[in-house]
């Protein structure tokens, strides 16, 4: 049996810094597998003095002895990966422990063209894509018309799959859009040497995560966006095209779920948010400002900036529910240091009637939504920046991580002040983060 297979998933509407937990749990595994999502997702991680930004190579990249995975439900821009390869390396990160699933579908300069001429013509009804081309290139996925990492690294399969695929392209963006065509020995010319950088990372990578099972391996799955974002169970149609729910842990790799083994949900103490749609929590006042400010709530992938909220309790305990947490990492404790009173919201009314369950599944059933909030007292401003144990926080910050432990239902198995890798704390008694890596499968606290 496996030693422990880990999945770190976000539980709002994506940016909870996930990329920064994943950072530390790689430190005690020896496989970190990227489910999903493409270059729309960014992952920021602080070691030391040193900042790195990821928007495709899974952030346990920075261990050099782990194996990172980009698997199967990915979808990769190669032009930005080739890129991120090279900065990586520039900076002295070694990047021969990456492979890159031959199933993962390519996003090609059309699906880039076509997502921004798309949300163009929708006008005021856009959802705020970032422009990368996930959606259209998921779109070809389930049309099975894609290209796939292993076309991308045969010369041959890439032309008959191009040359298959251009046509319906080329009339989509000539006779809708009035854009002009893509020419097909042009394109070749831009991805053929693309492909050749990335052949020695494309395999069966499905196998790989199959033989580190068998051999009782530590896995850790990242996740990309977040609950409220899954194509599924998000806030449709203001969602990405893919499944960042725990399950999009399996269906993007090939591992079982009986080989999972731990959940762990990364909390914002605030929620935020890019693009369109409603937020009940938003705060359109100072203090989403003050906290825009002081937490950097800019895009990682789009510098943006974020919309701010209180914490939507709700909406968490919809995310433990459907992601089957076993724990949470509590993060941004820092940012909301300072205010007299700090406002969580446990519930919803529509039309004065005190909602019983998150209404999931579609943008419009949150409509009209107002925010049922229970008011918990403050911490002082930079009381928190030194801390190295949970039990040194201010007892109201620990009263307000406690508080939402109970709406999650799980224990706080990390909280974080900073963003630093040594700014995260293990939460009151739980185990260092080599536990969460166990032999037998966590059982959720409800």
């Amino acid at each position: 049996m496996s030693m422990g297979a880990v999945v770190v998933v976000g539980t709002h509407w994506g940016d909870e810094a996930k990329g920064k937990l994943v950072d530390l749990l790689a430190q005690d595994a020896d496989m970190v597998i990227r489910y999903g999502g493409g270059p729309n997702a960014g992952h920021t991680v602080h070691v030391g003095e040193n900042t790195y930004k990821f928007h495709l190579i899974p952030s346990g990249i920075l261990n050099p002895k782990i194996h990172c995975i980009m698997a199967d439900g990915m979808v990769i821009d190669p032009a930005t990966l080739v890129r991120e390869l090279e900065i990586l390396g520039a900076v002295g990160i070694d990047t021969r422990n990456l492979r890159i699933s031959h199933n993962a579908h390519v996003i090609l300069p059309y699906h880039r063209l076509l997502d921004q001429l798309e949300e163009k013509l929708k006008g005021a009804s856009a959802i705020g894509t970032t422009g990368r081309g996930v959606g259209p290139c998921y779109a070809d996925k389930a049309s099975r018309v894609g290209i796939r990492m292993g076309d991308l690294v045969s010369p041959t399969r890439l032309r008959e799959r191009l040359s298959a695929a251009l046509p319906l392209k080329n009339a989509i963006l000539t006779k809708v859009f009035e854009a002009e065509a893509v020419d097909l020995e042009a394109l070749l010319a831009e991805l053929t040497p693309l492909g050749e950088k990335l052949a020695p990372y494309v395999c069966d990578t499905q196998a790989l995560a199959g033989d580190a099972i068998a051999d009782g391996k530590r896995i850790l799955f990242e996740g990309a966006q977040a609950t409220m974002l899954d194509i599924d169970g998000g806030t449709y149609p203001f969602v990405t095209s893919s499944h960042p729910l725990s399950g999009g842990a399996t269906i993007g790799t090939g591992v079982p779920p009986t080989a999972i083994t731990e959940i762990i949900g990364v909390v914002k103490a605030y929620t935020s948010r890019v693009g369109a749609g409603t937020v009940p929590t938003e705060l359109l006042d100072e203090r989403g400002d003050r906290i825009r400010e002081r937490g950097h709530e800019y895009g990682t992938t789009t510098g943006r900036p974020r919309r701010i909220g209180w914490l939507d309790g709700f909406a968490l305990q919809y995310a433990a529910r459907v992601n089957g947490l076993t724990g949470i990492c509590v993060g941004h404790l820092d940012v909301l240091a300072g205010f007299e009173t700090v406002n969580v919201c446990v519930g919803y009314t529509k039309n004065g009637v005190l909602l019983k369950h998150f209404p999931a599944g579609d943008v419009c059933l949150l409509d009209g939504c107002e925010p049922v909030y229970e008011a918990l007292p403050g911490w002082p401003e930079d009381s928190i920046d030194n801390v190295t144990r949970f039990e040194d926080l201010p007892k109201n910050a620990q009263d307000y991580v406690r508080f939402v432990e109970k709406l999650a239902g799980v224990p706080a198995r990390f909280v974080s002040i900073g963003p630093r890798r040594d700014q995260t704390l293990v939460g009151p008694g739980m185990p260092a983060p080599a536990g969460l890596f166990t032999r037998e499968p966590a059982v959720a606290r409800r």
